[in-house]
């Protein structure tokens, strides 16, 4: 259902209670630093903080970026919500009560909102179901464990609301749906319970369990965790499904518990399993988070590197095999920030295969040896230089070949040629292995491979595609090619026309969020910016002759005069652009298809810069899904450019 149109009591007494500092804190680790807070902004790389909140003026501006906004303007950034979709969700957690211009879909959009609210109760009342259970006598042997193998105390497992789920097939529906009233759909959306296949009622999803809450950052319960107490029942560790409150691949156990430490630390430790992260808490080492069973995604570091300024992190996990190819492949999940130097990643392996919680809890002052470790942990790369070592004997020739092999394709991803040329000196001594004679020789080898891996997938490319253009060229075309005057000329005639033509204002929003289309140029991303925060001022069309948003525009641009200075132009309308205004339904469409095409130039560009890393002796599957994806994303420009062309072909009505 379409969201309804606010009511502007409600969107001002929103704003009334909503403090900014409170709102981007969520987000961004601020200091403050004189009356305002800074902090690294969250819109684009940068090392040192030029993010600035203004308290006092509930205003935010980057100045890197351009970014600037209010609190909606924030949240609608961050978190790619409509302007609705904020108001509805901060008026949830702040208890406003909302209000429509039609009265009579009041009630719907309260019951949307009260669904999320019920979930969130479901959930709560569960978690103290479990933990009664734990301390009944049905849940003696769950305790039992806990207090005897976990060795955890009662404050832990009191502060973790540990619990138990009773062996019964409907136990805790009866509890919930039977006994406390719940409604039966809500508690399968809140994924407790399962419809039979015979369609003769529901059975728990958890049974006879260890039970581990999982919370959301504000401490809310969102789902469960839970552990087998029978070696043979399977699965060993067992999650909620994905409810509308839980996204496992979103979701760090005990990051709730570990943000304030994170920040304090300037680092953020992920470890595989719950138990270690609980064991750490308790040993005072609870900068800790644990990831839910899958790999650990680019989501849940991009949550993590909110809270450590210098975007430090260190994963933990096992140093078994196992451990070992989840490590590998969480690498791999967050390629493009690690490689990118986007985040400070570093590798702890634990010794004999131990987990976090053995290796504590085997051996005096663990906690004390297990933060030692933390502190020496090396960085990814040298992690997987010693990885592609491990075993090998470089004095066998096939061997040998297999370790430089590895090196140069880790090389070949290394962005930063500062990095790079450290690591090539660095490989080079390794497989020297301590004998000066060979040292420039493996060095000078290893250059001219790197080299020739790239020139012999070149060679191999052009067979079949004309030359594909090298990272630097690539970077090149996107600055200063007919492609990025498009996207310029389309981005402007969009803001032209929403700015002076109110009719068709909904209409590029609707095109723009169907489209999952952004204004990428700074210059127009700042006015965008600034058109929201002004509309979600007056929250009034502009009817008649007046222009309220045009005026305030201006006002804007005396506030804002080095930011707004590129885009004043746009305010004015001569006979070239009044034709544009007069013909918006085409121009607008014209416009859409322009940044779709640009969009998809850019996914051309960024894999042929992918496939000039890739070896085609090792990397053939992966080459073929690039030269698929640059077949299609040019079927899609040509099938653009059509629609652009009948588009500026059609006579004026």
């Amino acid at each position: 259902m379409k969201v309804p149109r606010i009511h502007p009591d409600t969107i001002e007494e929103v704003r009334q209670r909503v403090d900014i500092v409170d709102v981007i804190s969520e987000h961004v680790v601020l200091k403050k630093r004189g009356k305002d807070f800074w902090g690294l902004c969250p819109f684009h790389n940068e090392k040192s903080p030029s993010f600035s909140v203004i308290q006092d003026k509930q205003f935010y501006h980057c100045f890197g970026c351009g970014a600037g906004g209010n609190s909606y303007t924030f949240l609608m950034e961050i978190g790619k919500q409509s302007f609705a979709e904020v108001v509805l969700d901060l008026a949830r957690r702040y208890q406003v009560e909302v209000k429509t211009v039609e009265p009579e879909q009041r009630k719907e959009i309260q019951r949307q909102l009260s669904i999320r609210e019920e979930l969130h109760r479901i959930l709560e009342v569960t978690a103290s179901f479990y933990q009664h259970a734990l301390h009944q006598s049905q849940g003696e042997h769950a305790l039992t464990y806990l207090r005897e193998q976990r060795n955890l105390e009662e404050t832990t497992i009191s502060s973790f609301q540990l619990g138990y789920a009773p062996a019964g097939w409907e136990t805790l529906y009866r509890y919930l749906v039977e006994t406390k009233r719940c409604p039966v759909n809500f508690v399968e959306q809140a994924g407790l319970i399962k419809p039979r296949k015979n369609g003769s009622g529901y059975y728990d999803v958890f049974r006879d369990r260890l039970i581990i809450p999982i919370m959301d950052l504000k401490g809310k319960v969102i789902g469960f965790g839970s552990r087998s107490l029978r070696d043979e029942d399977q699965p060993k560790y067992l999650n909620s499904p994905e409810t509308p409150l839980f996204d496992k691949s979103k979701t760090l156990f005990a990051l709730d518990k570990a943000r304030t430490s994170i920040s304090r630390a300037d680092c953020a430790v992920v470890v595989e399993g719950y138990f270690d992260a609980i064991a750490l808490h308790e040993a005072g080492i609870d900068n800790v988070v644990a990831s839910l069973g899958t790999a650990f995604t680019q989501n849940q570091l991009k949550q993590l590197l909110r809270f450590t300024p210098s975007k430090k992190v260190i994963l933990n996990f096992d140093a078994d095999n196992a451990g070992k190819k989840a490590t590998e492949r969480a690498i791999s999940e967050v390629e493009n920030l690690v490689y990118g130097g986007v985040v400070q990643l570093r590798i702890l392996n634990l010794p004999d295969g131990k987990d976090a919680d053995e290796f504590i809890k085997s051996r005096e002052n663990g906690a004390v040896i297990y933060f030692q470790a933390l502190e020496n942990a090396p960085l990814w790369l040298d992690w997987l230089i010693d990885s592609l070592l491990a075993d090998k004997d470089l004095k066998a020739a096939d061997e040998f070949q297999q370790v430089a092999a590895g090196m140069i394709k880790l090389l070949n991803k290394l962005q930063d040629a500062n990095q790079r040329n450290h690591y090539l000196t660095h490989c080079a001594e390794l497989l020297s292995q301590g004998d000066a004679r060979l040292l420039l020789q493996n060095l000078a080898t290893l250059k001219s491979q790197t080299k020739s891996v790239r020139s012999r997938y070149q060679g191999d490319f052009q067979q079949n595609k004309k030359k594909q253009p090298t990272p630097s060229a690539a970077k090149f075309i996107v600055a200063s090619t007919p492609e990025n005057e498009l996207l310029e000329q389309a981005e402007a005639l969009l803001l032209r026309i929403y700015i002076h033509y109110y009719r068709y204002r909904e209409n590029i929003v609707d095109s723009l969020e169907d489209k999952d289309l952004l204004f990428t140029i700074a210059s127009h991303r700042f006015l965008w910016q600034q058109i929201i925060a002004i509309e979600d001022e007056l929250n009034e069309p502009s009817l008649g002759d007046t222009n309220p948003l045009l005026r305030e525009l201006y006002n804007r641009s005396s506030d804002f005069p080095q930011d707004m200075k590129m885009v004043t132009k746009l305010f004015n309308l001569d006979e070239k652009t009044q034709e544009d205004v007069f013909r918006a339904d085409i121009r607008v469409a014209e416009a859409i298809a322009s940044l779709e095409q640009v969009n998809y130039q850019k996914r051309e560009i960024y894999c042929n810069q992918q496939l000039q890393n890739l070896n085609p002796a090792t990397d053939l599957e992966l080459m073929k899904y690039y030269l698929e994806e640059i077949q299609t994303t040019k079927k899609e420009i040509i099938r653009l450019e059509q629609i652009r062309l009948n588009f500026s072909q059609d006579p004026v009505l």
